[in-house]
C-alpha cells in the first residue's frame, strides 16, 4: 500500500500523525488486515445485527447476493446518522462472502484528531475508518494520498469501500433532500472504476443508548435500507479527467440516492411506517 509523501505527512499535527500511522499498519500489513477484517465480520458485524434487527428492514437485498464482482465496489450512501456504515457493513457481511476488506474514508477531525475517535475507530471498526480525509487548509494536500491509497484498494476484488456524496452529515428537517454532492467521490469513482452500489439509509439516530435500547423496547424508529441496482457511468467515465467530470457523477450518485429516497418513501408507506419526511412532491 502506498505511503504518504514526507511533503504530505508533515502537514498533519503530531496526533493526526501518530492516529494515521496506527490505522496505516493495520491496513497496510496483510496479517493484520485479515485478523481486523475477521473481528468485523463476527463480532463487528454480529453486534449491529443484534442491535438493530428488530427495527431493520432491507428493500432491494437482491442487488446485493446476487453481486459478483470482478473488482472493487464502492457502496454511496446519503448521510443522516454517525452510524449509516456500520449498519451497511453488517448487512453487507451477513448477506455476502466475497468481502476481503473494507474501508471507509472519514473526515479526520473526529477519527484522527481525538483520543475517543481512536477508540471508536478501533472497537467499532479495527480501524476499518480509513484513509483520512482532512478538512484543515493547511492539511488538504494530504487529501491526494487519500484518493490515491482508494484508487489503488480498489483495483482489488473482495474490496469494498463505503463514502457520503454529500460529505458530511444532513442535519436539516428533510432526509430526503439531499445536501450538494462533493467531487471527491466523483473523482475516485473516475480514476478506480469501480463497482457502484447505491443505498439510501433512513431511521438511524446519533445517540447509540438510546439507538440500542430502541431496538429492545421498541421505542426506536423503523430502519429502513433501500439497495439500488449498480450504477451505470460508462459514459461519465470515457470524459476527461478534470473537476467538472468529477461533479458530474458526483451528482450523478446524489440523483440515484435521491430516486432511492422516494423507494423509500414508497416502502415506508406500503408497510405503514413512519414517513420522516416533509410531503413529496407527487403525494
Amino acid at each position: 500500500m502506498k505511503r504518504p509523501t514526507p511533503e504530505q505527512l508533515a502537514s498533519l499535527t503530531r496526533f493526526e500523525r501518530t492516529a494515521f500511522e496506527i490505522a496505516y499498519t493495520v491496513n497496510r500489513k496483510p496479517t493484520f488486515k485479515r485478523a481486523a477484517h475477521a473481528f468485523l465480520k463476527t463480532v463487528g458485524a454480529g453486534w449491529v445485527h443484534v442491535c438493530t434487527k428488530n427495527l431493520v428492514r432491507v428493500e432491494g437485498l437482491h442487488h446485493l447476493t446476487s453481486l459478483d464482482p470482478d473488482r472493487g465496489v464502492v457502496m454511496v450512501a446519503n448521510h443522516r446518522s454517525f452510524f449509516d456504515l456500520y449498519v451497511m457493513a453488517s448487512v453487507l457481511l451477513r448477506n455476502t462472502g466475497w468481502v476481503d476488506g473494507m474501508y471507509f474514508p472519514v473526515k479526520g477531525e473526529y477519527f484522527y484528531e481525538r483520543p475517543d475517535g481512536i477508540f471508536v475507530n478501533a472497537i467499532m471498526s479495527a480501524w476499518a475508518m480509513y484513509p483520512p480525509v482532512m478538512r484543515r487548509p493547511e492539511a488538504r494536500g494530504f487529501n491526494e494520498y487519500t484518493v490515491d491509497v482508494v484508487t489503488e484498494l480498489l483495483q482489488r476484488r473482495g474490496t469494498v469501500v463505503g463514502m457520503h456524496p454529500e460529505g458530511t452529515r444532513n442535519k436539516t428537517n428533510d432526509p430526503y433532500t439531499l445536501l450538494p454532492a462533493q467531487i471527491g467521490v466523483g473523482q475516485m469513482v473516475h480514476r478506480a472504476r469501480p463497482i457502484v452500489l447505491p443505498v439510501f439509509v433512513l431511521g438511524l439516530g446519533n445517540d447509540l443508548p438510546k439507538q440500542v435500547k430502541g431496538n429492545f423496547d421498541g421505542t426506536g424508529d423503523p430502519i429502513t435500507l433501500t439497495v439500488g441496482a449498480p450504477v451505470a457511468l460508462d459514459a461519465l467515465l470515457a470524459e476527461p479527467p478534470r473537476l467538472r467530470t468529477y461533479k458530474k457523477i458526483a451528482d450523478r450518485l446524489r440523483a440515484v440516492l435521491t430516486d432511492l429516497g422516494e423507494q423509500d418513501r414508497a416502502l415506508r408507506r406500503r408497510e405503514g411506517l413512519p414517513d420522516l419526511g416533509p410531503p413529496s412532491a407527487s403525494a
